[in-house]
């Protein structure tokens, strides 16, 4: 009786919060938005699920308090930029107040299916990822992987004290079943959605095995969660929200009166076949190289409004808090969902070219622009295969007619040499280092002049 009490009285503190933050439609949020309904924390909702999240993660102490139900004190601190909650100040939370819940191995019963409906070649790939804390990384990791395996999924995922990201290919029947499991997972009930998930035709055959394991960070940025946290992240925009931002940032540039950068924190590979038109792209090769990117080009971001994206979000959330950590920028935007969820809404809007995806695909596309060419010859071209060379792991843009000329690795180093390779007496071999690599800066200094950012180029 005395949990059904706290339970109810939850509710309806959760009911006056929210509704504390109500706004009118007509109000706009710093990108835009026309049907905001609620703002906090410096992002704007459309909808109630968007809120109940927002306030199960991040104000569960505020929450607890207006009960009178003792949760942890909440840490508030002003927002750069001018960005304001409705309450009247920006919350940042030091950590979650709130209790994790133990972890579920509940696995969805699959006894009416048949072995075809799970392992049909006709399916998708979902991308997803949710950042909650963790208290049993090792736990979780365990039962996502039985999970998996349980509906014959293959794919990559991450696990880690900070939260969950994965990529899992399969059956129609087993993706959707694989969603509906994680939505009612308690470590991630009113944090993640279903529109959190992005889907793209494809399949368990897009990945060559199945593979779970326990990371420090579920993106790879090399920075402990500990030190950069994903609750100071930039603000949020919506797919149409980012849009107009993005069309008043080009018309801008062509007056030579943007103080905009619109900044593709992804790798070089990926930004060479598609990316946003106006776009500052890094010639970077990891991820990990963009915080020392940033550092070398610090001088580029000094006041200036930064939009960013990437391929499903979730770069976005640690590369602006990091960005928003040098506190050089008048404000830091992201785009929610990153491209996936922008091609949905926008097929043909200012993204051109194909996305990259990190399965044997390569890439997906929405339109049918070309923005990259053969590796040999330069005809349009925008299909990577792997180098030739056995020990290479490099992508080759190399269209028919080279490789039927045997041109297929990415440079004359894979093509003459084959990559030999030598063994230490450890056994462990090593590949020499090919062109590509050789003449390819780790963290490139920009040198981009104020004209050449007002064109947009």
């Amino acid at each position: 009786a005395g949990r059904k009490q706290r339970a109810a009285a939850r509710r309806k503190a959760f009911s006056l919060f929210v509704k504390a933050k109500e706004v009118p439609a007509a109000s706009r949020c710093p990108g835009g938005g026309e049907g905001v309904r609620w703002r906090c924390c410096r992002q704007a909702f459309e909808e109630l699920p968007g809120i109940h999240r927002h306030v199960a993660l991040h104000h569960s102490g505020d929450v607890g308090r207006q009960a009178g139900l003792g949760a942890g004190p909440a840490q508030a601190g002003g927002s750069p930029g001018g960005g304001q909650a409705l309450a009247g100040s920006t919350a940042r939370l030091s950590g979650h107040s709130y209790s994790d819940p133990e972890i579920s191995w509940a696995l969805p019963d699959t006894s009416h299916l048949s072995h075809d409906d799970l392992t049909s070649q006709v399916g998708e790939v979902l991308l997803y990822y949710c950042y909650c804390e963790v208290r049993d990384p090792e736990k979780l990791c365990s039962w996502q992987k039985a999970l998996c395996q349980h509906l014959c999924l293959t794919g990559k995922v991450r696990v880690a004290s900070e939260g969950i990201n994965g990529t899992v290919g399969g059956s129609k029947v087993a993706t959707g079943l694989y969603i509906e499991v994680m939505l009612s997972q308690p470590l991630f009930k009113n944090i993640l959605c279903q529109e959190d998930f992005k889907s793209s035709a494809g399949g368990a055959h897009c990945f060559p095995d199945l593979r779970v394991g326990v990371f420090k960070e579920i993106v790879p940025m090399g920075i402990d969660p500990k030190i950069l946290s994903y609750k100071e992240t930039g603000i949020h925009l919506s797919p149409q929200e980012f849009h107009r931002e993005v069309e008043q940032y080009l018309s801008r540039a062509t007056q030579g009166l943007s103080d905009t950068i619109l900044l593709d924190c992804r790798n070089f590979y990926e930004s060479k076949i598609g990316h946003f038109q106006g776009c500052l792209a890094p010639d970077i090769r990891k991820f990990s190289y963009f915080p020392s990117y940033i550092d070398e080009n610090l001088e580029l971001f000094k006041d200036k409004c930064v939009l960013m994206y990437c391929t499903g979000g979730i770069r976005c959330e640690k590369g602006s808090a990091y960005l928003r950590s040098k506190a050089v920028c008048r404000e830091v935007y992201q785009l929610k969902g990153g491209i996936h969820k922008y091609l949905e809404e926008f097929p043909d809007g200012f993204y051109r070219g194909k996305l990259f995806v990190f399965d044997d695909r390569y890439a997906i596309y929405s339109n049918e622009d070309i923005i990259s060419a053969c590796r040999y010859c330069g005809v349009l071209w925008d299909q990577y295969k792997l180098c030739s060379s056995q020990h290479c792991r490099q992508l080759v843009l190399t269209c028919p007619s080279c490789c039927n000329k045997g041109l297929t690795a990415c440079c004359p180093v894979c093509q003459e040499k084959e990559l030999k390779v030598t063994s230490r007496a450890s056994g462990k071999t090593l590949k020499e280092e090919c062109e590509c690599t050789r003449r390819r800066p780790r963290v490139p200094t920009e040198h981009v002049s104020p004209r050449r950012l007002d064109t947009g180029k």
